[in-house]
């Protein structure tokens, strides 16, 4: 049974940094993308960032471009999200998803959820 789990939340001041990590156990990832999303209380989960398993090709929200960084390691088979100059209003749950195989990222292309991690950023 395929388990994707999410580490690395926590509480951080403003302009502080975290890192998030993931890793999807019983699943071979080449051919999929995976991607971090984030779900602030009361409102929608949005697509923070992407990256394709075989490539490496990465894209981001507009509203974390420049500051949060998306990787993987193939070895350990983990999803890394750097998140850096952390503001309030990042302030969400963090979500680790895998994409249907040869998918492009999206909500609905998603096949596994993880639980998700939170992320607190105080002013």
């Amino acid at each position: 049974q395929v388990q994707v789990v999410e580490s690395g939340g926590g509480l951080v001041q403003a302009g502080g940094s975290l890192r998030l990590s993931c890793t999807a156990s019983e699943l071979n990832v080449f051919n999929r993308a995976m991607a971090w999303f984030r779900q602030a209380p009361g409102e929608e989960r949005v697509w923070v960032s992407c990256i394709n398993w075989n490539d490496g090709i990465k894209d981001y929200a507009d509203s974390v471009k420049g500051r949060f960084t998306i990787s993987r390691d193939s070895v350990k088979n983990t999803l890394y999200l750097q998140m850096t100059r952390l503001q309030p209003n990042d302030t969400a749950m963090y979500y680790c998803a895998v994409q249907r195989l040869y998918a492009p990222c999206s909500r609905l292309n998603v096949d596994f959820w993880g639980r998700g991690t939170q992320v607190t950023v105080s002013s």
